[in-house]
C-alpha cells in the first residue's frame, strides 16, 4: 500500500469571511482545477504561488480580484524578479513563470465565469527561457558501463537493472516508471501501456527486445521474491514490497550514474533526455520521438495526436542503440537545429520541473515524501 501524503504547509493569506476575497475566489478556482482532473501536484504548486500573490496584495490593502489591475500584476511581476533568495541570487526564469502561470490562469478563469469586468493578466509578459541543449546526455558505452552496475544476482539489483533498462528504451519519466502495472507491459508483444501520464494522458510506446528480457527475468525471479501482497499489481517494488518513492527513484538512478564514473550527473530523466538524443542522432523524426515522450506539443513541429503503435515500434527498432537489428525505415529523417533545440529545451524544462518537486518534497510540503527504501 503506497504511503501517504505528509500534511502540506500552506501560507495563511487573505481573508477567509469574504466571500468576494481573493483568498475565498482562489479557493473556488481550485475546485475548478480539481473538477478538471489536475494532479495533486498541480493543485498544490498553483495555491502555493497563488498565496505568495495574494500574501503581496494584503501587504497593499488589495483584498478583491476586481481592484487587481494590469498595472499591479506588473509591479507584482516586478517584485519576482527584484526578489532575491538566501544565497543573494534571483529567481531563476523557470522559478518566475512558475509564479506568474497560475495568475494568469486564475484571472482568466474569473474573467470567463464573469467574476471580474475584465482580464489584467490577459497582457502579461513571462519572462522567456533560455533555449538550451541540456548540459549532461550519455553516450551508448556510458549507458552500457551503467547497465553493468547493479548486482543481478540479488533480486534489488535484478529489479534496478530492469528499471535502467526500461527508462532508456521507454524514456518514459519517472512518475510514469514508478506508478507501471505488471499488466501493461506487454513483453511478447514489444510494448508498455503509460496510464495517466503527465497531464493525465494515456499512451502505447515500444518497449526493446532487450528491455523486455530483463523486465521478464525481473518478474520471474525477483518480484515475487519483494512483493508480499498477492493484490499489490505494480511493477517495480522497494524491498518492503511497496511502490517505489519518486524522489528516491531519481536519487537511486543517480547513484548508479555516479559509480560509473562517467563525469556526468542525473537521475531517471538524464535516462529520459540520452533516448531522445540517441534516437535522433539515429535519424528518428522528431515527431515520433514527442509521440514516446508523450509531449502535449512542440513548438516547431506538427503534433502527433494519435501515432500507431507500429510506426514508433519501428521507428523505435532502427533507431534506437540498445536494438540489434537497425532496418531503415521511411520515418528517418535528420532534425533541423530547431527541431533538436526545441525537444531537449522541453525536456531540460522537465528536469528543472523535477528537481524542483524533489526539493519540495524533501521538505515535507509535497505531495510525496522523501523514504528510505
Amino acid at each position: 500500500m503506497a504511503k501517504q501524503p505528509r500534511q502540506r504547509l500552506m501560507r495563511e493569506v487573505g481573508d477567509p469571511r469574504n466571500p468576494q476575497g481573493l483568498l475565498v475566489m482562489m479557493l473556488r478556482y481550485l475546485d475548478y482545477l480539481r473538477i478538471k482532473g489536475c494532479t495533486d501536484y498541480t493543485l498544490y504548486n498553483v495555491e502555493r504561488y497563488l498565496r505568495d500573490l495574494i500574501g503581496w496584495c494584503d501587504l497593499r490593502s488589495l483584498e478583491r480580484p476586481h481592484q487587481i489591475t494590469r498595472q499591479i500584476l506588473e509591479a507584482y511581476q516586478r517584485s519576482i524578479w527584484y526578489y532575491r533568495q538566501k544565497n543573494g541570487e534571483p529567481l531563476s526564469i523557470y522559478s518566475q513563470r512558475g509564479k506568474l502561470v497560475p495568475v494568469r490562469g486564475f484571472f482568466k478563469w474569473l474573467s470567463r465565469n464573469d467574476l471580474i469586468p475584465a482580464n489584467p493578466a490577459s497582457e502579461l509578459a513571462l519572462p522567456r527561457p533560455p533555449r538550451r541543449l541540456p548540459k549532461h546526455v550519455l553516450s551508448a558505452e556510458e549507458v552500457e558501463a551503467i547497465m553493468s552496475l547493479p548486482d543481478v544476482t540479488r533480486p534489488l539489483g535484478l529489479r534496478d537493472r530492469a528499471m535502467l533498462e526500461v527508462l532508456y528504451s521507454t524514456g518514459m519519466r519517472r512518475m510514469e516508471l514508478a506508478q507501471l502495472q505488471i499488466e501493461h507491459v506487454d513483453i511478447e508483444r514489444g510494448t508498455v501501456f503509460v496510464s495517466q501520464g503527465k497531464g493525465r494522458r494515456d499512451r502505447f510506446i515500444p518497449l526493446g527486445a532487450r528491455a523486455g528480457d530483463w523486465v521478464g527475468r525481473y518478474l520471474q525471479q525477483a518480484r515475487p521474491q519483494l512483493a508480499w501482497n498477492e493484490s499489490e499489481r505494480t511493477l517495480f517494488l522497494s524491498r518492503e514490497g511497496e511502490p517505489l518513492n519518486h524522489c528516491w527513484l531519481s536519487t537511486s538512478i543517480a547513484r548508479y550514474v555516479s559509480r560509473a564514473q562517467t563525469n556526468k550527473r542525473g537521475g531517471c530523466h538524464l535516462f529520459r533526455h540520452t533516448m531522445a538524443t540517441l534516437m535522433l542522432d539515429g535519424g528518428a523524426d522528431v515527431r515520433y520521438i514527442q509521440a514516446m515522450l508523450g509531449h502535449a506539443e512542440l513548438s516547431t513541429t506538427e503534433i502527433y495526436t494519435h501515432v500507431a503503435i507500429r510506426q514508433l515500434m519501428a521507428i523505435h527498432a532502427a533507431t534506437h542503440p540498445a536494438n540489434a537489428v537497425r532496418p531503415t525505415t521511411s520515418a528517418q529523417r535528420v532534425a533541423s537545429d530547431d527541431e533538436r533545440v526545441a525537444l531537449l529545451s522541453i525536456l531540460d524544462a522537465e528536469a528543472r520541473e523535477e528537481r524542483l518537486e524533489d526539493a519540495v518534497s524533501a521538505r515535507g510540503l509535497g505531495p510525496d515524501a522523501v523514504s528510505t527504501i
